[in-house]
């Protein structure tokens, strides 16, 4: 018979609370266990000594019987000092998917546009003050024309005429 030292959940509702037994592995999760080792609280904070209570030497004497603990139970029984829990390493857990890559790809590609118009933008802007200022220059560099004196205004305007 294979033994695991496991999690058995209980609580209500949002609000779990565990016992930590040793359970057969085909005995269903909240179901029929062999003995209670302890509890476990997670709405407590994790610095309360009640969080996890647990009796280290029935948890020995069942792993020297071949019980085997469970990923959270051995974080436990490390912290306990009973056990040594290797750290896993997933190295592919933590990068993005294949559509976040492409997205960022797009927004790249969106960004090297704009600030390949923004550059060309500037550099129109820079000819245009350029040619602005060669006009300047060639119109103050040109011989003023005389421009023809005008008639006074008097005589241009035709006399009005009274109705009575």
């Amino acid at each position: 018979m294979a033994l695991k030292i496991r999690l058995a959940r209980g609580g209500s509702k949002k609000r779990p609370f565990y016992r930590i037994v040793v359970a057969d592995i085909n005995a269903p999760r909240d179901g029929r266990f062999i003995e209670k080792l302890g509890t476990y609280n997670p709405l407590l904070p994790k610095d309360s000594a009640d969080r996890v209570n647990i009796d280290i030497d029935r948890a020995k004497h069942w792993m020297s019987v071949g019980a085997k603990p469970t990923d959270r139970v051995l974080r436990f029984l490390d912290a306990a000092g009973v056990e040594k829990r290797e750290a896993r390493n997933n190295p592919n857990k933590g990068k993005p998917g294949k559509k976040r890559l492409e997205r960022e790809a797009a927004e790249v590609e969106a960004a090297a546009k704009a600030k390949a118009a923004a550059e060309a933008e500037v550099v129109a802007a820079k000819e245009a003050e350029e040619a602005a200022k060669k006009a300047a220059a060639e119109a103050a560099a040109a011989p003023a024309e005389e421009a023809p004196a005008e008639a006074p205004a008097e005589a241009e305007a035709p006399a009005e005429e009274t109705a009575s």
